[in-house]
Parts: C-alpha cells; structure tokens; sequence
C-alpha cells in the first residue's frame, strides 16, 4: 500500500480536472492505496513572497493553511497534481502552491513519483506541452523523482465533459496501476 496526496487546483467541484482526480482516486483506492485529496480552493494559498526562511525553518512564514499540509505532501510515496490547462500552461492556484512547496526543497520527501492530470478545452495534447514542462521543472528540483504518467484530457471544454472523452477512463486506470 502506498501513501497517495492527490491536489486539485480547480475552483470548479464538478469542473474537468476534478472529475479526473475523483478517477484517479477511485482507482487507487481500488488497488488498497491510502488517499489524501486536498483541495486548493479550501486553502487558498498565498503567493510566495520570495524570502527563503522556510529553507532554515522548514516552513513558510505565510499563515494560510500550506504549512499543515507540508507533512502529508512530506510523507506521501505519490503526489497526484490535477489541473484545468489556462492560456497553455497550469492553473494559477497549482503554480502558486508548487512555490509554497519550497520547505520541502533540499529536505527529506518520501515521494518518488508524481502524476499529472490534466484537462484542457483544446483538442491537441500540444496544449499541455506548456503544463507539462511547469511539473517537470518542479520535478527536476528533487532528486529521485519522476514523472510516472500524464492523462491528457483534451476536447473537454464544457464542465464535466471530460466523462465522454478517454482520459477518463485513464485517469481510473493509471490509479489503479499504483502499487
């Protein structure tokens, strides 16, 4: 059994990229796995201000809500970002809670793998390339952790449309194929 933190960055409770991580999650669970969904509308994270004390401290000095997660995302195997694709690139909400994951960086992180899901209007993958490489940048910033698999929702433009396209049905089977 692995430990699996799922972030959805939409606004939207029924909106595409949401529907997705509910998939994932189905699947995981499915397979034994422990799920933890955190929903960044609930936190609202503030935008990092740049000042680096959480690299002493291993906190941030901003009070919204992100430091009680640092734990879970700490301890978590799995990290599952689901995002809906603006302007070609991730939510404005998941960038900004990548930055507040700073405390993290340069410590002791159990995840090794990480997940994209995201949904996008635009009927071409070439939409995400964009989204992709924000994730992998991040990503690249820890050593031993990869980009496990990416679901495309494409074609999705109408909230919950993403039920009539594949990446639906992925999002359920990538989540069950974590062990």
């Amino acid at each position: 059994m692995k430990k699996l933190v799922i972030v959805s960055s939409t606004f939207r409770k029924t909106g595409n990229s949401e529907l997705l991580a509910k998939q994932f999650e189905k699947g995981a669970q499915e397979s034994g796995n422990s799920v933890q969904t955190i929903f960044l509308r609930d936190v609202k994270p503030q935008f990092c201000t740049g000042c680096l004390s959480c690299l002493n401290t291993g906190k941030c000095v901003l009070k919204d809500g992100v430091n009680a997660l640092l734990p879970a995302v700490r301890e978590a195997d799995v990290l599952v970002f689901a995002t809906p694709v603006y302007y070609y690139s991730m939510s404005g909400q998941l960038k900004t809670f990548l930055d507040r994951l700073n405390p993290l960086y340069g410590g002791e992180s159990k995840f090794r793998e990480v997940y994209l899901l995201a949904s996008s209007a635009e009927n071409d993958r070439s939409a995400m390339e964009g989204t992709v490489r924000g994730v992998q940048g991040w990503i690249d910033c820890f050593s031993d952790v990869r980009l496990a698999g990416i679901v495309y929702g494409i074609g999705a433009e109408e909230a919950g449309s993403i039920r009539e396209t594949p990446a639906f049905g992925e999002a359920y089977q990538m989540g069950k194929s974590v062990r």
